[in-house]
């Protein structure tokens, strides 16, 4: 279900996929969410929480539900082994202290996802960051934190960026607006740096940029940032993240992921890939 979520939750993306399962298999038992939150004596909140992966899989509690639902010994032994690995914290655990718990949801999305669309009207997408680029915007993001939790932010953000070299790496199709090209962070230099990432990105097979120039008007684009995900596992459904300021936003329904992806793609075509390489090249001139 579509929802804002502000909690400190981050689930994996197996976590999902075994909440999911859950789900299935209590559906295909003929099983009601009150027979499940009967059979642990607990709630039926715990029960849609246990399948939405917004608590941790705890093994008694799935040995319990499967065999509610008539699962083999085996089936039970596999998915609670499963269950184990996925409440292990993910790499980025490791920064919680200087990530917003929100965020770390998004992290966890972005390492499973096999396709990932963006939409950025304000800065460069994070996967695409230079490291003084993202500096001087987390800099701004966070004016009142520390220099060490500056570096620290901009360090987890370098990080996200080794998906893009995995031997299986999602594609990545980023369109953004020619406002922030414009959006001098950190300096002339900073930005050739970064335009100059943005342009070798560009040649990646598994990477698309299409940048929406100023002449193309009003559009149906012009909102919040956003990005969508698409997994290769089918227990997932896609899903869409949009930022506020304090909180997120996750959004599976389908009419709601529709409606992002048409205008993504709407965007894209106001401009092409070569189009945007003259865009970049021009404006690397205008900070030279």
């Amino acid at each position: 279900m579509s929802e804002a979520r502000s909690g400190t939750s981050a689930p994996t993306v197996l976590r999902m996929i075994l909440g999911r399962r859950l789900q299935d298999m209590r559906q295909n038992a003929g099983a009601s969410l009150e027979d499940a939150a009967k059979a642990l004596r607990v709630k039926v909140l715990t029960i849609r929480r246990l399948e939405k992966a917004e608590v941790a899989l705890k093994p008694l509690y799935v040995e319990k539900l499967l065999e509610t639902y008539g699962a083999d010994q085996q089936e039970i032994d596999e998915f609670v082994a499963l269950a184990e690995r996925a409440n292990e914290p993910g790499w980025w655990h490791a920064y919680r202290d200087v990530v917003p718990g929100w965020f770390t949801a998004y992290v966890s999305l972005e390492t499973g996802a096999k396709t990932l669309r963006t939409y950025e009207p304000h800065y460069v997408t994070g996967l695409l960051q230079t490291h003084d680029y993202a500096r001087g915007v987390l800099c701004g993001g966070f004016p009142n934190g520390s220099e060490e939790e500056l570096e620290r932010r901009v360090e987890l953000r370098l990080r996200r960026q080794s998906l893009l070299e995995r031997a299986d790496a999602p594609t990545l199709w980023v369109v953004m607006e020619e406002a922030v090209l414009h959006r001098a962070v950190g300096g002339p230099q900073v930005m050739r740096e970064q335009i100059d990432r943005l342009l070798e990105a560009s040649e990646l097979e598994h990477v698309s940029l299409d940048i929406v120039p100023f002449s193309a008007g009003a559009h149906v684009g012009a909102c919040a940032p956003f990005t969508y995900f698409r997994f290769e596992e089918p227990e997932l459904p896609d899903i869409v993240y949009s930022e506020l300021l304090s909180a997120s936003v996750y959004l599976d329904e389908r009419a709601d992921v529709a409606a992002h992806l048409e205008a993504h793609s709407r965007m894209a075509l106001l401009t092409s890939s070569q189009d945007s390489k003259v865009l970049l090249n021009r404006m690397r001139k205008e900070y030279s």
